[in-house]
């Protein structure tokens, strides 16, 4: 095996940070299966929470944090989280991140949930995609290596430990192993379970997949969090209307005009995630549509334009000037809540193995994540990983805790008529059986499909097979998670089982063990 003392499975800002970080500790090993850019942060319009306003404070974003979370938060890493922030946004600053100013000081936007303006941005709606450049061009200046094109395909476990990866160069077909002191998964989400859905073609599920496999617990994957605004137009790619623009005063009507969010809660608008996305698939059902609008036309264009320049030159190269006509959007596949389970320092439950950011499980989010929680969220427990990898913290190792349901994935009945393993097939099925609202027939029905491929699926050979293989395992722990809770819970919604009930106030835990 090549050594290493850190190798990193991941570039987006997650991978990115962490190895800017690394490289003052040890050698560095950064694996990624496309190239560097190819990641959902570069997507990211929204921003970084922090609670840096004079008006704001760690304890009420941890307050607007608990909330949002519906119950499932993890109180201890949410503290962490708030009260951490600050210095992390320093250290964004420090490598040269450009965020947005007003006189002098970072300017700060509100958002749905938020009580008090708490969100950075970088060229106002390109937030992600100006901390992405920053990072990446740091980390391409240094020692760093980077192998691109590289698709890990399995974390090397021995006596129960992790000590390394297996990666296939998909332009040589040759698998190299390469052995870290530190393993760290920063693979991103799986937004690509599903037809509609806001990621990056990268986002599959690979970390999720890798962990589970190697013996790590996978948690809370009945949380997918769905975007209310996904831009709607058949001939156009999906393309995020960010959360800040109902933070700025956009109002959803429906196709006749129609402002309805006050029909389904007192917050209109500025609902958390999950209740307007709810919220618009009751209204397209009642108007038989398959959108709704987004419309800013009553704010000033310059407000608009500044704002949200990403929003406004994308529509506008589609045809359509949001300052004048209102936007079709739809609900769309965001953020996974789930991910692999990890203490407040990142450690999972094999040895040497860590992850960060949307493939990891820190516990902040709970059932729904508060918007533009995720990027902190990456900072944050990325900075713990590197202090417990080099030893100056005691490790608090994932316990099983005994409020918490533990399972392995049942054995299930292949069905008579199994369609074929694709991507098509697969996002079809988690959209129609497995989405915003969900009933234990339908979920059952993609348990039992997802459980037949995985018994008959080829192989996998290349990067396409090896994505489609981990997409089938990442949606069967959300489909199984999902039947297991029969409640409805922030992200989670059982039409079958409408209400919240106290008696699922805990993590649903899936292993192999």
């Amino acid at each position: 095996m090549k050594q290493f003392d850190y190798v990193l499975v991941g570039s987006g800002i997650a991978g990115l940070y962490t190895a800017l970080l690394a490289r003052e500790q040890g050698s560095v090993l950064i694996l990624t299966k496309g190239y560097i850019e190819d990641c959902n942060t570069k997507h990211a319009q929204g921003g970084i929470a922090a609670p840096i306003g004079a008006n704001d404070s760690p304890d009420l974003h941890f307050r607007d944090t608990i909330l949002a979370g519906d119950g499932l938060c993890n109180d201890e890493s949410v503290r962490i989280l708030t009260t951490e922030a600050p210095d992390r946004i320093a250290d964004l600053v420090n490598f040269g991140v450009p965020f947005d100013t007003l006189d002098g000081k970072i300017a700060l936007t509100t958002e749905a949930a938020h009580s008090v303006p708490r969100i950075l941005h970088a060229g106002g709606d390109a937030t992600g995609e100006r901390i992405e450049v920053t990072l990446s061009n740091r980390v391409r200046s240094t020692d760093i290596t980077v192998l691109e094109q590289s698709l890990v395909t399995e974390i090397v476990v021995e006596k129960g430990c992790a000590l390394g990866v297996k990666a296939l160069d998909y332009r040589t077909g040759r698998s190299t192993e390469y052995a870290g002191k530190s393993i760290i998964l920063a693979t991103g989400g799986a937004g690509q379970l599903y037809q509609f859905n806001t990621n990056a073609e990268i986002a599959t599920g690979d970390g999720i997949a890798l962990a589970y496999k190697a013996g790590a617990e996978i948690a809370d994957m009945e949380f997918f969090q769905f975007h209310p605004t996904c831009l709607y137009k058949p001939d156009v790619p999906p393309f995020l209307i960010s959360e800040a623009v109902r933070g700025e005063g956009g109002i959803l009507r429906n196709i006749n005009g129609r402002r309805f969010m006050y029909d389904y809660t007192p917050e209109g608008e500025l609902a958390p995630r999950d209740v307007v996305a709810r919220s618009v698939v009751y209204e397209m059902e009642k108007t038989k549509s398959d959108h709704v609008f987004i419309d800013v036309t009553h704010l000033s264009r310059g407000l608009t334009t500044s704002r949200f320049p990403t929003i406004y030159r994308f529509c506008l190269g589609h045809g359509m000037d949001i300052t004048k006509v209102p936007v079709p959007v739809a609900p769309a596949a965001h953020y996974m809540m789930g991910g692999v389970r990890v203490n407040s320092w990142g450690e999972t439950n094999v040895p040497g193995l860590f992850a960060t950011g949307e493939t990891a499980c820190t516990g902040v989010h709970g059932a729904n994540r508060l918007a533009s929680n995720s990027m902190l969220e990456v900072l944050v427990f990325s900075k713990r990983i590197l202090e417990r990898s080099r030893g100056t913290h005691n490790s608090t190792t994932v316990k099983k805790a005994t409020v918490d349901d533990y399972r392995t994935l049942p054995r299930r009945k292949t069905p008579a008529k199994l369609p074929q393993p694709s991507l098509e097939n697969l996002q079809s099925l988690m959209w129609d059986k497995v989405g915003i609202i969900r009933n234990r027939k339908g979920l059952t029905e993609a348990a039992q499909t997802l459980a037949g491929w995985q018994k008959v699926i080829s192989p996998p050979t290349e990067r396409a097979s090896h994505e489609l293989c981990n997409l089938v395992v990442t949606g069967r722990l959300v489909a199984e998670a999902a039947i297991i809770r029969e409640e409805s819970r922030g992200a989670h919604f059982r039409s079958d089982f409408p209400q919240k009930a106290a008696a699922w106030q805990h993590h649903i835990v899936f292993s192999q063990q």
